[in-house]
């Protein structure tokens, strides 16, 4: 079978590898289609956090696809079943886990970082990984479901979000355009920031889902504060750019009294200057991954039509081809790359 196999910085190759043998506990998954997202351009790149992953490696973690084979033990699945994976892998038995906070378990695994992952054509998957994915949500729009959990999580669980709230989400990188796009479902007002190099594909993309936008490197951001938040800032801002100023920013822009979430994970320490935070009441709150919970809300909001999903992937990058995408992802020239698997 076909599998892009990361293999050094920035250097990915098309290889063929064996078909996976299933196991008794095991369901084998034939994949239709695999998102590019945040975390795999990093570990393309092979950067600082990522220099761990083993190479060569098959990767990919976002991904729908259709059971084609069940192992001997399973009962939850049958041949036919759409599906996608919860990709971080939890353990179950540490403390975390048992309190409740598996996104945050202390020996996880990442499906496309510690083992093999899924930009392939079959992948192995225990059935405790798996979410149904209902036949009224097309395999090509549930590839996104793992990234839109990410955003579920951010805003239904740790934001103070409600309808009417100005919103800003500060990046239109995968996580910040699907953040918007939840905190819009709510009600919410919300404004998308990025920067000049963001104007040509991630910006248009935002205000094609009917949400506003604003370049920070060329338009006044205090003005549209002054103009629209009656309580002297954002009720809150949403940091997914990944960058050590984003918070910084957010606490800049932000209501006294009102909420920072970050949701990006910075390359570098932040200088964070505390004492307006103090004085603010600002929280200052984080999100990381996503639960089962979170799954299924994005499921949800998948097959109401509340997240159109087809205007945020992007299926025009060629299995064949993957080095395009990747550094077309990392000069903001696309957003949600979605390699198809199906036609193979």
């Amino acid at each position: 079978m076909k599998a892009i196999v990361h293999t050094g910085p920035r250097s990915i190759e098309i290889r063929e590898r064996e078909k996976p043998t299933v196991a008794a506990d095991e369901v084998l998954v034939q994949v239709n289609s695999a998102g590019l997202c945040g975390s795999d351009a990093h570990a393309y790149t092979y950067e600082d956090g990522y220099e761990w992953i083993p190479l060569p490696r098959i990767m990919g973690h976002e991904y729908s696809g259709e059971v084609v084979e069940v192992g001997a033990d399973v009962t939850d699945f049958d041949v036919g079943d759409h599906v996608v994976e919860e990709p971080i892998h939890d353990c179950g038995s540490c403390f975390q886990c048992k309190n409740g906070q598996p996104n945050v378990c202390q020996n996880f695994e990442i499906t496309g970082m510690h083992n093999d992952g899924a930009y392939t054509e079959y992948t192995t998957v225990k059935p405790k990984d798996l979410h149904h994915i209902p036949d009224s949500v097309p395999l090509r729009q549930a590839s996104i479901t793992e990234p839109l959990s990410i955003a579920t999580r951010a805003v239904f669980d740790q934001s103070t979000v409600t309808p009417g709230d100005l919103v800003l989400v500060e990046g239109p990188g995968p996580i910040g355009v699907l953040v918007a796009a939840v905190a819009d479902s709510m009600g919410a007002n919300v404004v998308v920031s990025g920067l000049g190099k963001d104007t040509e594909y991630r910006l248009p993309l935002v205000e094609r889902l009917g949400i506003d936008t604003i370049d920070v490197e060329n338009d006044d951001l205090e003005a549209l504060v002054d103009a629209k938040a009656d309580g002297g800032g954002f009720d809150v801002v949403f940091d997914t750019t990944g960058h050590k100023t984003g918070v910084e920013m957010g606490v800049e822009h932000v209501r006294k009294g009102g909420q920072v979430v970050v949701v990006g994970l910075p390359g570098a320490p932040s200088e964070l200057f505390m004492t307006p935070v103090v004085r603010g009441e600002i929280m200052v709150n984080t999100s990381y991954g996503s639960t089962w919970q979170n799954f299924e809300q994005a499921i949800r909001l998948l097959d109401s039509g509340e997240i159109d999903a087809d205007k945020i992937i992007d299926t025009s990058y060629s299995v064949d081809e993957p080095t395009a995408a990747f550094e077309a992802f990392l000069e903001s020239e696309t957003c949600k790359p979605v390699f198809s698997f199906s036609d193979l």
